[in-house]
Order: C-alpha cells, then structure tokens, then sequence
C-alpha cells in the first residue's frame, strides 16, 4: 500500500545525485570485494578453525563465507535501497520505509562495530585494503551523510523500528545455523563454538538493543531536522 501523497512530492536533482553516488559507493566495494574472495586472490591467512576464512576451501566455501558477514549484507542492502531511490525517489510503501531504515541502521552498526572492536584484528593486503575501506569507512559514513542531508524525513516510528530488526535476526539466524554444520563463525561474539550459546545469545541481545538505541537516536535526529525545516 502507497504512503498517502507520496505521488505529489518533488525530489530535487541533486538528492537523487547522492542517492546515485551513495549506490554506486557501496556496489562498487562490495562488488570488488565479492571478485577477490571468489578468486581467492588473496589467500586466508586465517588459523582460528571456528573462525570463517578456511584456507584450505574452494571457491564455493569462500563464496558461502563471503555472503555470511554482516558487514556484505548491509553494503548489499544500501546498494539496493539507494538505487531504487535514485532511480524513483518518490518511492514510498511502509516495506520500503523499513528498509531504507535497515540500510541506513545496519551499515552504521558495520561501521561502529568494525573500527571500534574489529579493525584492530584485521589485517589487509593489496585491494583488501581498497575495499575494507569501501566496506567499513566510506560506505558507513556516505549512508549516514546522504541520509542525514536528503531523508527522506518522518519515515521512522516505533513500527518501523521493530520491523527492521526482522533482517538483522534473519542474518543471525544464517550465520549460526550455518555454523552448526561447518563449526565455524563470522565474528567472535557469535562463536559458538568458544563461547556456548548463552554467551552468544547474550552478545545478540547487546546487539539488538544496541540497534534500537541507534534507532531511536535517528528518530530523534529526524525529528529535530524536521522541526528544524519547518521554521
């Protein structure tokens, strides 16, 4: 069902260049990245057996890992969400509205939990450096900028918020039945293996309220731009 009035609002050109720019930022990160690991240019250098990245597999496990990070699929989803924007921006149906909620709140959770907790583990070479830059840095901080200048404004509310946790739980789910069978994991808070799943439901439920606050801080940010315009 189409928000009411959605079919009478005007986007400048120049929010729809940001989208676009915004789109093609993320694709092109995630897209490299995809190229690397399928062709196993950089070998795994990985020695933790719980940990995703075997250095032993074939293309089709590095595949497998690849679309288990949390950090691939939120790159992917503001491909996605930032392109249907650009190429119709006044797209408006509630889905999409939690959607465009999940781009912006899943990749700035990508960006705080990388540079704050993981960044100091990782170790990059050649293009990896290139595209955990895209991934980690840029993508985050363009997301949040071209949501923080073009909106689109008053999409989030409590409904929206709790409806946008159903893909981040998707993703967990993925991840830790995955797990089961291959005894390995994407990150260390949800290593089941180490930690037990009462650790790792624990870690989980950091995560998610840790998302609900971000939410309910982009509301207030929202809200505040929208009083803001207004005067």
């Amino acid at each position: 069902m189409t928000v009411a009035l959605d079919s009478v609002r005007i986007v400048p050109t120049w929010k729809r260049s940001l989208y676009g720019i915004n789109a093609l930022v993320a694709a092109f990160g995630v897209s490299l990245s995809f190229v690397l690991t399928a062709l196993g240019t950089y070998p795994s250098n990985n020695t933790n057996p719980t940990s995703l990245g075997n250095p032993e597999q074939g293309a089709i496990g590095r595949v497998l890992d690849f679309f288990t990070y949390f950090t691939i699929w939120s790159n992917i989803l503001v491909a996605i969400i930032m392109a249907m924007l650009f190429f119709r921006p006044t797209r408006d149906t509630f889905w999409f509205r939690v959607m465009r909620h999940d781009a912006v709140l899943m990749i700035v959770v990508t960006g705080i939990i990388y540079n704050a907790i993981l960044a100091g583990a990782a170790s990059n070479r050649g293009l990896e450096v290139v595209t955990n830059a895209f991934e980690h840095i840029l993508t985050p901080l363009l997301t949040f900028l071209v949501w923080l200048i073009c909106g689109p404004r008053g999409w989030i509310n409590v409904r929206v918020i709790l409806a946008s946790l159903i893909l981040p739980l998707i993703w967990v789910a993925w991840a830790l039945t995955r797990g089961m069978f291959i005894d390995a994991y994407p990150y260390g808070f949800l290593d089941v293996a180490v930690l037990g799943y009462g650790s790792v439901a624990i870690n989980i439920g950091g995560v998610i309220v840790l998302a609900i606050l971000l939410s309910l801080i982009l509301w207030g940010v929202d809200w505040i731009e929208r009083r803001v315009s207004r005067n």
